[in-house]
């Protein structure tokens, strides 16, 4: 019998029971990936991550993520969850830290920025994104959404972008809409299960912050995530789609933040930070605060 533990985080918030709850296993070497998406879809989390040696000397950690339903290349709060917890496990917090993750992209750097003696914001740097198809069909994209047309704004597309994972950006119109959505699963299921990204991510820029930029929801059945209380690996995407259709200044840019998980009683802040140069995005970084929750194990019949 094998005992493995782990520590439960909520991400992307400051307080306890906000932000999106994980899952960090940090002892996973010789662990089967099989084991991996078991545990993760025993404990039903959005994502469950598991730690092992690093592969070679370009990175610190090997770092595996699950959703109860697959495994994901990238993702912005199990790779900030992970960084938080592998640095509150050090002997000392007495300086900044640098990490390095591979992830199924590839590597991905990783600040934790440390203040008197504690961890403060954490960001990860994402790929430069990937501009794909546009869904043009908004009627049937407004009644998936269980919304009236003119609820999706006419003046942007929906449009798919990845800096890792590819999520469909919906722009919506005002906040009491984005509030109104109920996902239809029979018309999702009909018209993006097999789409280039069947994951659903909409925002509006009015707010219920005023220190935030946008709000937002994002809804991914595929993954087995009805919604998520806060997305990192959308969010790269997301500052993105707003610096490239003028929906926020290039001088705006790095300091981005979207309010999310409010409808579902989990509020996330997500700070996003788009660099340019030459007129090109250049740089991609996502942060947010950690809080630790918990620890618990899991006994496995499995060989050491």
């Amino acid at each position: 019998m094998r005992k493995l533990n782990y520590h439960l985080v909520d991400v992307f918030t400051n307080e306890m029971f906000g932000g999106n709850q994980l899952a960090v296993f940090t002892d996973c070497e010789n662990l089967p990936a099989s084991y991996m998406q078991k545990i993760a879809k025993e404990l039903n989390l959005a994502e469950s991550t598991f730690v092992l040696p690093p592969k070679d000397s370009s990175h610190d950690h090997w770092v595996r993520i699950f959703t109860p339903a697959t495994e994901l290349p990238m993702a912005g709060h199990p790779t900030v969850g992970t960084a938080f917890v592998l640095v509150q496990q050090t002997a000392s917090l007495d300086e900044s830290r640098q990490l390095r993750f591979m992830e199924g992209v590839g590597v991905i750097p990783v600040h934790v920025q440390i203040d008197n003696g504690a961890t403060s914001l954490i960001t990860m740097q994402q790929p430069l994104p990937e501009f794909g198809s546009h869904f043009t069909d908004r009627q049937l994209m407004a009644d998936i959404l269980s919304l009236s047309i003119d609820a999706i704004d006419p003046n942007t597309p929906c449009e798919v972008v990845s800096t890792g994972l590819p999520f469909l950006f919906v722009p919506i119109t005002s906040l009491d809409e984005i509030r109104r959505i109920r996902l239809r699963l029979d018309l999702w299921e009909q018209a993006l299960k097999g789409f280039e990204a069947p994951q659903i991510f909409v925002f509006t820029q009015e707010t219920e912050r005023a220190d935030s930029t946008v709000h937002s929801r994002m809804f991914a059945p595929a993954l087995g995530i009805m919604e998520d209380p806060a997305t990192g690996s959308a969010s790269g995407p997301l500052g993105s789609y707003l610096v490239k259709h003028g929906l926020i200044s290039v001088e705006d840019a790095t300091k981005i933040v979207s309010e999310q998980g409010f409808e579902i009683g989990r509020p996330s802040i997500i700070r996003i930070s788009i660099s340019h140069e030459d007129n090109q995005i250049s740089r991609v970084t996502v942060g947010g605060e950690c809080v630790a929750v918990g620890a618990g194990y899991i006994n496995l019949n499995v060989a050491s």
